[in-house]
């Protein structure tokens, strides 16, 4: 949208003075102008939406001196000989005269050429200069004439002919040693050319050999993202004005830009071609990654300088730090030292006083002969002191010895060690009879837990099985064995680890054991001869009622590979697995595996109890 204003002054009205025919004078005063909003339409929108993009052909962007400037036409004698059919194929700036400068001549020079050439090739003109002209217009060179402005003359169309320039060079320098050498020269040109196709302006330029890396970059990242303004709808096979319905039509733009999109894909790839070549070929490049190789090194080389440093500082740091903890633990140690040093030269100053106090008093007593007449009492009395002198103090004895030698008599003083003396046996004597009453409390009290044997017959062989279940080092041996009893009993009798270890204790003894083959024996008399009457083996019986053989490790070990290799769908399963064993029968097999289930569910309910409390 536009704002156009009349540009008058809105402090003041405009006046504008009337004369009439008859000479009189009147002014009439003016309303104040509006500003007033219009939207570009036609030309003169398609110009402003070209400025807003940034878009406007070079051809229009020519300054006033190239517009001023009047061009020299250049005669083109193959015009004569032009076929008029074959127009499409032709180079329109040759035939209007502007074959040199081309895509660079303005609108008003075209506009210019066109109307000499009409000037100068008109079929009237012709006539009149006496030319012979066929009656045809269509088959007369003329016509290409006006076919060819009709193409320049449109901006729309002058582009889509520029983009299929018949004189311009698509080639691209190769990849070799000789355009590396001569780089500048052989691409700069060639970039130079091809930047009249960019939408984008201005186009950075190759520059040369002293160029900024910033520059380069900026250069390649610009052709690396080539904005191309090149299309070819002018070669376009299929023209859709001669489609005879909508359906046709839509075919045939169907088919125009398919190919058109091809030969974009193949500018492009020439483009990238290009850019690629040059980046290859530019020593400008391999001077960048050497001075950026060269720069990394010297930060890798500063890093790890300064990572040395800091090691070394924070190694300087450490070999501080430990230098003052060997110091601090020197003076601790030596303060130690010191401490133990003023310790044992305390107490064996406390040594040298307990033995003179000792000494002191044992002299005592022993001047006054220990204050007893027979040699027997004297020895007792010697016997005494000395136990007592080894029980007390330094303190008790210097106060003991205060005390005895500030008596009146000997009397005195002997009553006085004698009254420790007893007060010394009174304190030992009660020290004894505390020890012997807790020791017959404890005796006593494993006696009433011996005495009170409810054991029955089934419980005393669920123990021995469960003894025999779980051996020694199963981790809570005794509380696994007794929720093993709890489990299987049938007297509802709840026992616990310390009551079942104590009857295992009593079991040990061979009488024990001897009445509980005794009964296993006579139950089994009984079942024999209730059943069949027969009488059996002693040595049969006691084979099989005896304690079971335990296993050993390696037994263990072959019983539960031989479990792994012959699951239960395997036909005589158990028998394979007694053959695999060895040393033990088929129902040896059987049973060790349900007392290993047993065990393995007993475990889990402990723990499981653990658990919960």
């Amino acid at each position: 949208m536009l704002s156009i204003s009349l540009g008058f002054n809105s402090d003041s009205k405009p006046n504008l003075i009337h004369r009439s025919e008859y000479g009189m004078v009147s002014k009439i005063c003016l309303p104040t102008p509006l500003k007033i909003r219009v939207e570009p339409v036609g030309k003169w929108f398609e110009k402003y939406c070209l400025l807003v993009r940034g878009t406007e052909d070079e051809s229009e962007e020519e300054s006033e001196e190239e517009e001023e400037k009047d061009i020299e036409l250049e005669d083109w004698p193959e015009l004569p000989n032009l076929d008029p059919k074959e127009w499409k194929d032709q180079d329109h700036y040759a035939v209007l005269g502007l074959r040199k400068i081309r895509y660079r001549a303005s609108a008003k020079q075209v506009k210019s050429a066109h109307k000499a050439a009409v000037l100068k090739h008109h079929p009237d003109k012709r006539r009149a200069a006496g030319a012979m002209v066929p009656a045809d217009s269509d088959s007369d060179y003329f016509s290409c004439i006006t076919h060819a402005y009709e193409i320049l003359g449109d901006r729309v169309k002058r582009r889509a002919f520029d983009s299929v320039d018949p004189l311009f060079d698509d080639d691209i320098p190769s990849n070799n040693k000789q355009n590396k050498q001569n780089f500048i020269n052989v691409f700069g040109p060639v970039f130079e050319m091809n930047s009249r196709w960019s939408n984008k302006k201005p186009v950075p330029l190759l520059g040369n050999m002293d160029s900024t890396f910033e520059d380069v970059d900026g250069f390649y990242s610009f052709w690396y993202n080539f904005d191309s303004w090149r299309e070819y709808s002018y070669l376009d096979e299929e023209d859709k004005e001669k489609a005879e319905d909508a359906y046709e039509r839509r075919w045939m733009e169907k088919q125009n830009r398919s190919e058109r999109q091809k030969r974009k894909k193949e500018e492009m790839q020439r483009i990238r071609q290009l850019v690629d070549n040059a980046y290859a070929c530019d020593p400008r490049i391999k001077l960048f990654r050497e001075n950026e190789k060269k720069r990394k090194e010297e930060e890798k080389a500063n890093k790890l300088a300064a990572a040395r440093k800091l090691v070394e500082e924070k190694q300087a740091e450490e070999n501080k730090k430990k230098e003052r903890e060997r110091l601090e633990k020197e003076k601790l140690e030596q303060e130690r030292v010191k401490q133990q040093q003023a310790a044992k030269k305390a107490k064996e100053k406390e040594k040298k006083a307990m033995k003179k106090e000792k000494q002191k008093l044992d002299n005592f007593c022993k001047e006054r002969n220990y204050f007893q007449e027979s040699e027997a009492e004297k020895l007792k009395m010697i016997d005494q002191l000395s136990h007592l002198m080894i029980s007390m103090s330094l303190v008790e004895i210097i106060e003991l010895n205060k005390d005895v030698i500030s008596s009146k008599d000997n009397k005195e003083a002997g009553d006085k060690i004698k009254s420790k003396l007893n007060d010394f046996q009174k304190k030992l004597d009660a020290e004894k009879q505390q020890h012997l009453e807790a020791a017959s409390k404890k005796k006593s009290g494993e006696q009433k837990t011996n005495s009170k044997d409810d054991w029955v017959y089934e419980d005393v062989q669920l123990l021995i099985k469960a003894v025999n279940l779980f051996p020694a080092g199963t981790e809570g041996r005794w509380e696994v064995v007794a929720k093993y009893i709890n489990t299987h009993s049938q007297t509802g009798k709840q026992r616990v680890g310390k009551e079942c270890l104590g009857r295992a204790k009593n079991l040990r003894d061979t009488e024990l054991k001897a009445k509980a083959n005794q009964k296993v024996f006579e139950r089994f008399q009984e079942n024999q001869k209730t059943s069949s009457g027969k009488k059996v083996d002693e040595v049969e019986i006691s084979q099989r009622y005896d304690a079971p053989k335990p296993w050993n490790s390696d037994e263990q070990r072959l019983l539960e590979q031989a479990l792994k290799t012959y699951p239960s769908s395997t036909p005589q399963r158990w028998d394979k697995i007694a053959e695999t064993v060895g040393s033990r029968t088929k129902k040896e097999c059987m049973l060790r595996y349900k007392d290993l289930v047993e065990m393995v569910k007993a475990k889990k309910s402990v723990q499981a109890d653990k658990t919960k409390k």
